[in-house]
């Protein structure tokens, strides 16, 4: 590292005799009588020496001039006597109005210098040039004003310009900018030489030049304008009005003869007009033949000083101060392509690249029905305006803006105190510019309001160029009036949530018909809201998904431009939709949660002894013959397989997860969600990548996420439960070859059987006579597996009487006894012995109950009416009897992960979608998606299985 190290030296720090060897890098000497040159980079001789020889650099021999010619030639080369001194740098000099003459015609050195007066008389009217090297014409006005080359009092000299004092001229100026962000008033060199005089030039002979010159420097000065001031654009207001005689341009109102086009006019509600009165008059479209998506953009460009430079096309990216590849600067302007750019950019470069202010008056160019080239102006409003109290060019309220038309990027000149040679102390910087593009209402063939260019300038101290940075940006955005929309939003809104509210007032008459309960009580108002609260979520999201899918189909697919994606700003609605959306479905997620790990449920065992055994009594010494046990292995074997499907999904949740992640990522589905008229899935790396909308972002995520899960369904349903594994069916029939029936109550009043007796009568058996029974089932050998006789219906919905509740809650009580204090507690053997018997009661009573064995608990079996399947409710209540409802379709798994895909499918989507929108990150979102879904898997896995055991005694260490 040391040995490729150099010292960091700059030319200005080299000191009066040295010089900057660019070769070297680095400073060296000069030689004898040398010093450093203005430029740094050489040596030059020092005053009263000539160069005798010179290569640049240090190769410079100097040799003293004679005493009796103490002066240098201008290129240093020789000796010359000056009659009239010397400059600093040694050389002649000559009086004002004189030139130097050193050499004869011939080019010849003369021994002594000539300084020859410059005739301005009538006959030639000459004075000397800037340089006084040469004489030429004097200055038209000296000429017109005192018919010499002098302006005496009681004329008027200002700005190298000379006007008669008894002339109407205007009113005296005032030189100073007013740098707002700053506080800050500077009288600036350059107004105060050249604001007078082209206001005098400007007002007396229409100068063009002047007027534009003036034109700049009420530009300069942020267009502010009060009835009091007398800056630049005082005085172009004052030679404005009264210069009505010289007619106007194009029939322009706010356009004078010789005249720059500042402003639209100071009327109330003028900006209104200028942009929402007519038309732009060509069309644009996406696609097809008439394909037209180039906007013409064209501006004429002038100089400080007021001279016109040329047309310039804002192709190549002229507006754009950060630099890019002209691929991507020229998206800029492709209609419909919403585009962004923003970057530093250092005080220093700023300075470098923009010594000179350009001003531009913008146009959009179109072509007329006659196939003539036209230009219509694009209005600019500029934040910084600074009018009187009527005009505010902030806010929305189009009625308080004051439009302009002339602009600039960079203004280094303004903020020039006293030499204009020297750096600037304030430089100004169009730091945000917008072109703002509105579609007309309505519009079918892509007709647009006139663009709109918006501009905020930043006004920056320069106090250490290399060290201070400026954050710059450009856009150009595409709106429409999106209140219709609104409007429609907020009636699908009033409409669908009306619906929830009816709809949630039928589930919690549901509920309180399946609590056995009719007093509205405060548990009642909070499970309304819990119902509201999920079917208010699906009207969020139905709304937010529909209006997705429905700017992603329209914007994307339309040929004729008609509909225009909503500004980031006009989201925000729809970003708080699926927030709610999210908050409200995860609400009634936690709340289907808690339902399923709550429920009762108990696995009855149909299975009876077979013979007696004898067994030893303990503590009496004799032997006894009793009842041959009941294996509980069967129990076991139905306890796990019901645990293994409590979180069994209709569709399989990684592949949904990767599924989604390789369309939006591998295939390219992404891209339409950029603000963009391409339909496209991919995209150049040379081309520029439009922002993501929001909007398009969920409705491209959410209909991939809804597109894949119907296909994951349908194939579950039509093909792998069919052909392959159909687990919900499976266990229903592993029931029954078990001798096992489940007994559900999801609420106190309501839930579900599932009918496993065995049409065998038993179920513990060796392999060859469960092989034989099953044969003799297959060929119809022995009863149906139905609870009524005759039927194959083993699964119900069932309604139980309040009286069997009672019931079931006496005989569950000894159950969860052991769980109560300690001191109320029997020893370890006592509970278990307590226990059994509460299990072994608890089965007895169940199969009686399903035997019809208590009338008083009795129950009957019926269909569901249609109206009571789709409201989710009974219309009638079970009194006397219990109700079993034929349930053909398995409703049991609504207290399984597999009855509630519907919630869990928006739940995953709205998760998803609220990752995304708040990283911009698809991988993200589907990382974090999966890892939830594992996460509430496992916690509805590991306390489901904690209930099963709690609610069923069936010993949690044989679940696994």
């Amino acid at each position: 590292a040391r040995a490729f190290s150099v010292p960091l030296q700059r030319p200005a720090a080299c000191g009066p005799h040295w010089y900057f060897d660019s070769s070297r890098l680095a400073c060296a000497p000069c030689g004898a009588h040398q010093r450093q040159s203005a430029g740094g980079s050489s040596c030059v001789c020092e005053p009263g020496y000539r160069m005798v020889s010179g290569n640049g650099g240090f190769s410079v021999t100097c040799e003293k001039c004679p005493e009796y010619m103490s002066g240098v030639t201008q290129d240093g080369w020789n000796c010359i006597t000056c009659p009239k001194g010397l400059t600093l740098e040694g050389k002649c000099r000559c009086p004002n109005n004189e030139i130097l003459v050193e050499r004869g015609i011939d080019g010849v050195l003369l021994n002594e210098a000539l300084c020859i007066h410059c005739n301005g008389s009538e006959e030639s009217f000459s004075a000397s040039d800037a340089s006084g090297s040469r004489c030429v014409r004097c200055e038209k006005t000296f000429i017109h004003v005192s018919k010499s080359c002098a302006c005496s009092s009681p004329n008027i000299l200002t700005g190298g310009l000379c006007f008669l004092a008894q002339e109407s001229l205007p009113p005296k100026g005032v030189a100073t900018v007013r740098f707002a962000q700053l506080g800050i008033t500077l009288t600036s060199a350059w107004f105060l030489k050249n604001l007078q005089s082209s206001a005098f030039a400007c007002w007396l002979y229409s100068n063009v030049t002047a007027c534009q010159a003036l034109g700049n420097m009420c530009v300069m000065n942020m267009n502010s304008l009060s009835s009091s001031s007398t800056d630049a654009c005082g005085l172009f207001q004052y030679i404005f009005i009264g210069t009505a005689r010289l007619g106007i341009v194009h029939s322009i109102a706010y356009w004078r003869h010789s005249l720059p086009w500042l402003y639209y006019g100071d009327q109330p509600g003028l900006a209104s007009q200028v942009l929402e009165k007519n038309n732009f008059p060509t069309t644009f479209s996406f696609k097809g033949r008439e394909k037209d998506v180039n906007l013409q953009f064209i501006a004429a460009s002038f100089d400080a000083a007021g001279n016109f430079l040329k047309w310039q096309s804002l192709q190549g990216g002229i507006l754009q101060l950060c630099p890019d590849t002209e691929t991507k600067l020229n998206a800029a302007y492709t209609f419909g392509t919403t585009y962004q750019q923003s970057c530093k950019i250092s005080v220093s470069k700023i300075l470098l690249d923009f010594a000179n202010p350009i001003f531009y008056d913008l146009f959009l160019e179109y072509n007329g029905d006659n196939g003539q080239q036209h230009l219509w102006a694009v209005p600019v409003l500029n934040l910084n305006l600074q009018y009187n109290e009527k005009f505010v060019n902030q806010g929305n309220n189009m009625n308080n803006w004051l439009l302009t038309r002339r602009f600039f990027l960079v203004d280094t000149l303004s903020g020039k105190e006293t030499d204009l040679g020297k750096p600037p102390r304030v430089i100004r910087i169009a730091s945000d510019i917008t072109i703002s593009i509105h579609l007309v209402s309505d519009a079918q063939r892509g007709t647009i309001y006139p663009p709109l260019m918006t501009v905020a300038y930043t006004d920056v101290l320069v106090q250490n160029p290399e060290t201070q940075s400026v954050m710059v940006s450009f856009s150009v955005s595409y709106e429409m009036n999106q209140s219709e929309a609104q409007i429609q939003t907020d009636i699908a809104l009033g409409v669908l949530g009306g619906l929830a509210v009816l709809w949630s007032l039928l589930k919690t008459a549901g509920w309180k018909r399946r609590t056995g309960s009719s007093i509205i009580d405060l548990q009642t108002v909070f499970k309304f809201l819990l119902f509201y609260a999920g079917d208010l979520a699906n009207v969020f999201f139905i709304i937010t998904v529909g209006t997705g899918i429905y700017w992603l189909v329209f914007f994307k697919a339309q040929q004729f431009v008609s509909v225009l994606l909503p500004l980031p700003s006009q989201e925000e609605d729809f970003v708080t939709y699926i927030a709610c959306a999210f908050s409200l479905k995860a609400l009634q997620f936690l709340q289907l949660l808690v339902s399923q790990l709550t429920i009762d449920i108990f696995f009855i065992d149909w299975e009876r002894p077979k013979g007696k055994v004898l067994k030893a009594v303990e503590g009496e010494g004799v032997i006894k013959s009793a009842a041959a046990p009941v294996s509980i292995w069967r129990t076991y074997f139905i306890a796990n397989e019901w645990n293994e499907i409590q979180t069994v999904r209709k569709i399989n949740p990684l592949f949904q997860v990767l599924a989604v992640l390789f369309f939006l990522e591998v295939l390219g589905f992404s891209n339409l969600a950029l603000m963009d008229a391409s339909s496209s899935l991919t995209r150049s790396s040379e081309s520029y990548v439009a922002p993501w909308s929001r909007i398009l972002r969920f409705g491209v995520s959410a209909a991939l996420w809804i597109a894949i899960a119907i296909l994951q369904v349908i194939f579950f349903s039509v093909f792998y439960e069919r052909f392959v594994e159909d687990k919900i069916s499976q266990f229903v029939d592993l029931c029954c070859v078990s001798n096992i029936s489940v007994f559900l109550l999801s609420h106190n009043c309501f839930g579900y059987y599932i009918h496993g007796r065995s049409v065998h009568g038993h179920a513990d058996t060796n392999m060859e006579e469960m092989n034989m029974n099953l044969k003799r089932e297959a060929e119809n050998l022995c009863s149906q597996r139905g609870l009524l006789p005759n039927t194959d219906g083993q699964t119900f919905q069932i309604s139980i009487s309040r009286k069997m509740r009672l019931h079931y809650d006496w005989i569950h009580e000894t159950l969860t006894r052991k769980r109560g204090p300690a001191r109320l507690l029997n020893s370890s053997a006592n509970t278990f012995e307590q226990s059994t018997r509460a299990y072994n009661t608890m089965n007895k009573f169940l199969s009686s109950f399903i035997d019809h064995v208590h009338k008083e608990m009795d129950y009957i079996v019926k269909d569901k009416l249609l109206l009571e399947q789709i409201l989710g409710m009974e219309f009638m209540e079970p009194i006397e009897k219990s109700i079993f409802y034929n349930d053909e379709g398995h409703s049991f798994s609504d207290v399984l992960y597999y009855g509630n895909e519907t919630t869990l499918l928006i739940f995953d989507i709205l998760f998803f979608s609220i990752v995304d929108l708040a990283s911009q990150s698809f991988v993200l979102a589907a990382i974090l998606t999966y890892l939830q879904q594992e996460i509430f898997r496992f916690i509805r896995n590991t306390l489901g299985q904690k209930n099963l055991a709690s609610k069923t005694l069936v010993d949690e260490r044989f679940l696994i």
